[in-house]
């Protein structure tokens, strides 16, 4: 079993700055994981966001607190606490934290195609 919260040493080592805005973690990353790439924990302050990009895997961003303005390639939506955003492989995706307080979200990554798992 592997256990691992925002306070254990190997997360705090993993800090980084979010595409421009947001500050995250990673919580579990592969090798340790079989047949995933990584979950992270973010942060973006409010009037901030992550911005615009393309990743080469399949992504699930979890909303844990606060309100947002999720857009994958070009659907726009907002999202909230609870909410589960399916971003496919290659897919533009940006979140703008549109609320009054932090936007607080889990990520997690399915493998890079053609990667071994």
């Amino acid at each position: 079993m592997i256990v691992r919260n925002l306070e254990h040493p190997e997360v705090v080592r993993t800090r980084y700055l979010a595409h421009g805005g947001g500050i995250a973690h990673m919580l579990l990353t592969h090798p340790r994981l079989q047949t995933m790439m990584f979950l992270a924990h973010a942060v973006v302050p409010v009037g901030q966001k992550l911005l615009g990009h393309v990743d080469p895997m399949e992504e699930i961003y979890i909303i844990q607190k606060g309100r947002g303005l999720m857009q994958v390639d070009q659907d726009r939506r907002e999202v909230g606490p609870g909410d589960a955003i399916h971003i496919p492989i290659g897919a533009f995706h940006e979140l703008t934290n549109i609320g009054e307080e932090e936007l607080a979200i889990l990520v997690v990554a399915g493998l890079i195609p053609g990667e071994p798992a």
